[in-house]
């Protein structure tokens, strides 16, 4: 297993209850599949350089976790189908830390 971390935006719409149920459920995925989350740091509310979608604004949460491919696999594929998430980016922390 990799350690891996990953920036998502949620939809700035949702209200709070919402919200923490979406991250919840985004990282039971990585659970479910044998994986630990190692550290939530959530950026809150923040405007965007650009439009996206027609919103302005997005919530951010930055997540590091370690899990197998297969449960990253199914991580990614879940973010991209979820409407409520409007953007994400996964990295390795092997290649930050340039290992």
């Amino acid at each position: 297993m990799k350690q891996y971390e990953t920036m998502y935006i949620i939809n700035s719409n949702l209200d709070d209850a919402s919200r923490q149920a979406l991250i919840e459920e985004m990282h039971g995925i990585i659970t479910n599949h044998g994986g630990n989350i190692d550290n939530v740091d959530e950026w809150g509310l923040r405007d965007f350089a650009y439009p996206i979608e027609k919103m302005n604004k997005g919530y951010y949460v930055v997540v590091t976790f370690t899990v197998g491919v297969e449960g990253l696999n199914e991580f990614d594929r879940l973010m991209r189908i979820n409407a409520n998430v409007v953007r994400h980016m996964t990295i390795s922390c092997d290649e930050k830390a340039g290992k």
